[in-house]
């Protein structure tokens, strides 16, 4: 994961293998191609490059190549918002000076928390590793499977591909094991070197079948905004907005809050689990008073 050229390499490859000369705009001439999707002279072509300048990106050189020539192949090659993104970040990755991002934090400042503390809807800080590094008590009940899992750091990625309660808890399981697969594959972008992120990426490949077949994928995906359909153990069915916020002053972390609609089922179902997360706080401190 740390060859930054071989991650060059495969995107752009795999990338090329999915445009069609009909969604180019070329004509197809026979029906015997040899590759899938655009040959490289066609990328080439289109991008407005030399055939041997194309070859040697697509080879994982992308070091030295201009803004245009990388905005020319992110139109040829039909890329969205997230893989045009990621196209950058890999360039950034290849120049001579890479800029290392500071080594994650495992804690997050007081002022942070006291954010936190302050929503009344469950929310919580992560990292691009999807490390869960701070929460509010109703993110820890809405997340209770997740925070279950003996395994440290709490990180959802890891939840979902190597916990079988995972298939019960997120309703649209597959869609889910998508969407957090290529977002880590995103932060693969940004920050190759980070030794915690590649030893999670191997112990991923390792343990789950599944995690390599959508890892090879190579898909790339910002995580803003949209529907995450639970099963909470206690409360059941859960139809939850959420937003996803970077934070200015903690370069890397991102705030994300879970909300429903008022009057909704799932509004009723976050205050009956908000019952359940005072009751679930209040019993420690009731058993270490009789204790005593």
């Amino acid at each position: 994961m740390g060859d930054v050229r071989n991650e060059v390499r495969e995107f752009l490859s795999s990338r090329r293998a999915r445009i069609t000369p009909q969604d180019a705009g070329l004509p197809a001439y026979g029906g015997n191609r040899r590759v899938p999707g655009l040959r490289r002279e066609e990328v080439a072509m289109l991008a407005g490059v030399s055939v041997d300048y194309y070859v040697r990106l697509e080879r994982g050189n992308l070091a030295g190549a201009s803004e245009s020539v990388l905005d020319a192949l992110a139109s040829t090659l039909k890329l969205d918002d997230a893989e045009r993104q990621h196209l950058f970040d890999l360039a950034r990755a290849s120049g001579p000076t890479r800029p290392r991002r500071a080594r994650a934090t495992s804690a997050v400042r007081p002022a942070v928390q006291q954010v936190l503390d302050a929503i009344d809807s469950p929310a919580w800080v992560r990292n691009g590793r999807h490390d869960i590094l701070a929460t509010n008590r109703m993110g820890r009940a809405l997340y209770a499977p997740v925070f279950d899992d003996p395994r440290r750091p709490v990180n959802t990625t890891r939840f979902a591909y190597l916990n079988p309660a995972a298939r019960v808890f997120w309703r649209d399981y597959d869609q889910i094991a998508n969407d957090a697969a290529a977002m880590l594959r995103m932060e693969v972008g940004s920050n190759p070197h980070d030794p915690d992120l590649i030893a999670l990426v191997g112990e991923l490949s390792m343990q789950s079948e599944l995690f390599r077949q959508r890892w090879a994928s190579r898909d790339v995906m910002f995580h803003r905004s949209g529907r995450k359909r639970l099963h909470h153990p206690v409360v059941g069915d859960l139809d939850l907005d959420y937003e996803s916020m970077e934070l200015p002053s903690e370069p890397g972390l991102v705030l994300n809050v879970y909300t429903a609609a008022a009057g909704s089922p799932t509004a009723d179902a976050l205050r009956m689990l908000a019952s359940w997360a005072a009751t679930q706080e209040a019993t420690p401190a009731a058993e270490a008073v009789s204790e005593r």
